[in-house]
């Protein structure tokens, strides 16, 4: 595409530009598919190509590259996409924070979970939420550590719930974060309930040897923690190991057959209680770290999120005290 000897200028930007192309670009690049942005927009195909062309004109350049699998983004549809989730959040942010406005308890929050929170504080902060706000929308999504953190740095994301990163994590090309702690948890050994008799005997990490275990994958920050718990502890790293942070597929394989894992000693407890799990007498195990919740540094959250996080903060209180009991 031939570019145009001109400037590309905010008022320029603000004459060309509508919401609706960047909704519709955004579905693409969602997508990477113009049929079927077209198709989950009810529009048609050329409709969004006209739109994409209209926004290559107006960015002096291809957004999108085209192939037999459908539309990949350049460089600078790329470039273009961070700003434009960027945009299209704080315009989410006023429409929540309008209707809020206008007396009704209502909004939008996306929340990502991590393992820690995926159990107890966040479902019942949710809860407790859609008990006094019904019609807050809340929508859930987990994934990595890295992932989750990159879409709340985008925007995609409003909040991020659980353990809370020791060191930067490597985002590129992101806003920065706000990270608050809500408590301090443990770690602790636990197996199956069905299993649990042949290892209650069980009162050290070293007579664990030979018992296969669930461990973190090795980008999860928890594998740190451990690897260091096997060096220390003189335990040789187990043959039979599964690497997962998926908690249905972990509770499914400790019901399954004897099998021991790494897990936050609140998260273990809302499974004891539910007479699925039993956690091993074993001496303390280490710190597992701060839980509570990230945001992205000076950007409101809309109502809805600040509700939310009122109800991570009560949960969190009661959570406290019961982690000393």
């Amino acid at each position: 595409m031939a570019r145009r000897s001109i400037n590309i200028t905010i008022n320029g930007l603000g004459r060309r530009l509508k919401v609706s192309q960047l909704l519709i670009f955004n579905r693409v690049m969602e997508t990477g598919s113009l049929l079927r942005a077209a198709n989950d927009l009810q529009m048609t195909q050329p409709a969004v190509t006209k739109v994409v062309q209209e926004l290559e004109y107006c960015f002096e350049g291809e957004l999108f590259s085209r192939t037999n699998r459908g539309v990949v983004p350049t460089d600078l549809g790329l470039l273009v996409a961070r700003r434009i989730k960027s945009l299209l959040a704080e315009l989410r942010l006023l429409a929540d924070e309008v209707n809020d406005f206008r007396g009704g308890v209502t909004g939008h929050v996306v929340v990502g979970t991590l393992i820690s929170a995926s159990a107890h504080l966040l479902p019942s902060a949710i809860a407790a939420l859609k008990r006094d706000a019904p019609g807050v929308l809340v929508t859930v999504r987990e994934g990595p550590t890295v992932e989750l953190f990159s879409a709340l740095a985008t925007g995609d994301l409003d909040i991020v719930v659980g353990r809370l990163p020791e060191s930067e994590l490597p985002i590129s090309n992101a806003f920065p974060l706000s990270h608050f702690s809500l408590f301090d948890d443990q770690l602790c050994v636990v197996a199956g309930k069905p299993h649990a008799d042949g290892l209650s005997a069980v009162t050290s990490l070293p007579e664990l040897e030979g018992v296969p275990w669930i461990l973190p994958p090795p980008e999860s920050p928890m594998r740190l923690t451990a690897d260091r718990l096997f060096r220390t502890s003189g335990l040789p790293f187990p043959v039979d190991a599964i690497e997962s942070l998926s908690m249905l597929t972990n509770i499914g394989l400790l019901l399954e057959a004897p099998r021991v894992a790494l897990m936050p000693h609140r998260v273990a407890r809302q499974f004891v209680g539910m007479g699925l799990l039993h956690v091993l007498d074993l001496p303390a195990i280490g710190t597992f770290g701060s839980v509570g919740y990230s945001v992205r540094a000076g950007r409101d959250l809309t109502p809805a999120g600040q509700s939310l996080i009122a109800r991570l903060r009560q949960v969190a209180g009661t959570v406290a005290e019961t982690l000393h009991d």
